[in-house]
């Protein structure tokens, strides 16, 4: 019998040009795809809550798919994992309604971002994290993220070959935090939608201000500006996770 199924799936970015297939790489997309192809015997088309660009992480990506309902959820799961390469997992499958939709009923998506201050990188956090050997001053970031909360025309922040019809998106939170790990801080955006490298674009000026480049404050006039020119540079894709999603 038909059937819809929403997977939640974790996967390291760092070998493929992102989620979306395309020509010019192996992506997660096609992965999981021909896997799910495998398991099912009958082709598979996986859409996702939102397309990670290459080279950035998912922690909790959130995917959906018809079938024709001949394997139980369980085999997916299991199956699924034992002819996937290690940098992807499938966490759990349900059954959804068939009018279910990754992408469109996504109420909200949670960003985080790494950061490693440190006066040497980690041979360990360098896959996941953005070294910065440079004092940062926490407070001047803070500042600088409080002044994107709010529904705002993100024109400043939107990367090269953005799609999207309306640049106005809405960040309900911008967050920074400090962990265990000596120098590891996380910058958590949150939001129903976000432009192509909104959010790297986001965490390169904000962390300018905390380098002292700008006053915290300027991020509101880089933000008023609507021109990608006035913003800092797209931190790289390394420190970026998919964090969570909610419906």
């Amino acid at each position: 019998m038909p059937r819809r199924v929403k997977l939640a799936v974790s996967y390291d970015g760092t070998a493929y040009a992102g989620w979306q297939i395309q020509p010019n790489g192996p992506t997660v997309q096609a992965t999981m795809e021909e896997v799910l192809a495998r398991i099912l015997q009958e082709p598979v088309r996986v859409r996702a809550a939102g397309r990670t660009d290459a080279g950035v992480h998912a922690r909790e990506q959130v995917v959906d798919f018809a079938d024709a309902g001949l394997r139980d959820i369980e085999t997916i799961v299991h199956g699924g994992n034992a002819l996937l390469p290690p940098d992807i997992r499938i966490l759990s499958a349900s059954a959804v309604p068939e009018t279910f939709d990754a992408r469109r009923h996504t109420t909200e998506k949670v960003y985080r971002y790494f950061l490693y201050l440190s006066p040497v990188a980690s041979p360990f956090l360098f896959r996941y994290a953005w070294h910065i050997e440079a004092p940062l001053h926490l407070d001047a970031v803070r500042e600088g993220l409080s002044h994107l909360v709010g529904e705002h025309d993100f024109t400043s922040f939107r990367g090269q070959g953005c799609t999207a019809k309306s640049p106005v998106r809405t960040v309900f939170r911008a967050e920074v935090a400090k962990h265990d790990v000596p120098g590891l801080v996380s910058i958590d955006v949150a939001g129903a939608g976000f432009l192509r490298h909104m959010v790297r674009n986001i965490v390169g000026t904000v962390v300018n201000a905390g380098k002292g480049k700008h006053f915290a404050d300027h991020v509101g006039e880089i933000l008023r500006a609507r021109d990608r020119s006035a913003a800092g540079v797209n931190a790289p894709p390394c420190g970026l996770f998919l964090w969570r999603v909610s419906y």
